[in-house]
């Protein structure tokens, strides 16, 4: 079945529907971004830092190891459509539970596929993020007026969950966690979730640590309830700006003063820094793979990171900068810091998994004071 897209600056890119496109879906409109990763499509797919966006991926083949639930980072697909040039029709992996079509399908996403994706990546680098509208019929200028207009909002507080819970177990299949290189630690971590991918809080589970995740509304009072001895800012979807239309800087202020070790990532590293005065602002295209290179100016090592957001923090002192576009990659503040990459997903596969080790060093420094 032919299916289109337009973009808000009126170029049609042709394909073919897949997914639930055609289907139980006959149209996605949302923000038109480009992930470069060569495997790592499930983590994309459920990733809730994609909501509201039609996520491309550069990479041609996607699907080929099928659908494995063990490697979900939520139980949802936060994006609005998903496109590829090639998806995989059989799948091939002792761990997989049905192809990438099916699960689209299965979860009402539209997909498309066929389209020219290195012309569609080298528009979006070139005239930056827009919006777009996939569809069955042929667009119109009132398609493009739709796509134009479109605007995310209230991102965060559309996948955070809803009340205050513990980690639940892993499942069985799911491979562990890397180890830690220190010895476990019974610390109690409370995790404001602003749209959480699962690795995170296992990361922290698997040094040894109690966590209990609250929703993004949560105030800190609510927080400091538990009396934890460390606080997980997550990642998230959206304008970091539009959280203060539910307080969330505000909170994290209030948690500040507390003096108990925060550690913040991608959206969290964001709002840290709003929270301490630094702006934010908008990134051409963005960040979005497994591929990014980013230094630590105290070592002078620079690490291959995985990474997906697009805003960027403006600070005048950073403890990590991209080595790509010099943007802020991360910011030490003493006994809690922050970054923009996502040491959790295994970029290196293991480069920047120490920065977990790193907050329960400072967990324990704390509670030794």
């Amino acid at each position: 079945m032919t299916a289109y897209l337009i973009l808000e600056n009126g170029e049609v890119f042709e394909g073919k529907a897949f997914g639930a496109l055609g289907e139980s879906v006959h149209e996605a409109v949302g923000e038109v971004v480009f992930a470069t990763g060569m495997t790592g499509y499930l983590e994309t797919l459920t990733d809730p830092s994609y909501y509201g966006q039609i996520v491309l991926q550069t990479f041609p083949l996607i699907g080929n190891y099928g659908v494995i639930p063990g490697d979900f980072e939520s139980a949802m697909i936060a994006a609005k459509a998903y496109i590829v040039k090639y998806p995989c029709q059989n799948p091939s992996n002792f761990r997989s539970a049905g192809s990438l079509g099916g699960f689209l399908k299965e979860r009402c996403i539209a997909g498309l596929c066929g389209i020219d994706t290195r012309r569609l990546t080298r528009v979006i680098r070139e005239n930056g993020v827009m919006n777009g509208k996939i569809m069955l019929s042929l667009p119109s200028k009132a398609d493009c007026e739709q796509a134009k207009k479109y605007v995310l909002k209230n991102a965060v507080s559309a996948v955070s969950i809803k009340s205050a819970a513990p980690l639940c177990p892993l499942p069985e299949d799911v491979p562990p966690p890397s180890p830690p290189k220190a010895a476990p630690q019974n610390y109690r971590i409370a995790v404001l979730d602003l749209g959480a991918k699962r690795s995170i809080a296992d990361a922290l589970t698997a040094r040894g640590c109690e966590v209990q995740l609250f929703p993004c509304g949560s105030g800190a009072k609510e927080i400091m309830s538990i009396k934890p001895d460390g606080i997980m800012l997550t990642n998230g979807p959206g304008d970091p700006a539009d959280t203060a239309n539910y307080g969330i800087v505000e909170t994290i202020r209030d948690l500040w003063r507390t003096d108990i070790p925060i550690f913040g990532i991608c959206l969290g590293h964001q709002l840290m820094a709003l929270a301490n005065g630094f702006t934010t602002r908008k990134l051409k295209f963005g960040h979005r793979g497994a591929n990014q290179p980013v230094l630590e100016l105290a070592t002078g090592r620079v690490y291959i990171t995985s990474q997906n957001h697009g805003y960027a923090v403006t600070a005048d002192s950073c403890s990590f900068v991209n080595v790509n576009d010099k943007t802020c990659e991360g910011i030490d503040y003493g006994s809690s810091f922050s970054v923009q990459f996502h040491p959790e997903a295994r970029a290196g596969p293991f480069d920047t998994d120490f920065l977990f080790d790193r907050f329960i060093e400072r967990i324990a420094k704390k509670s030794a004071h």
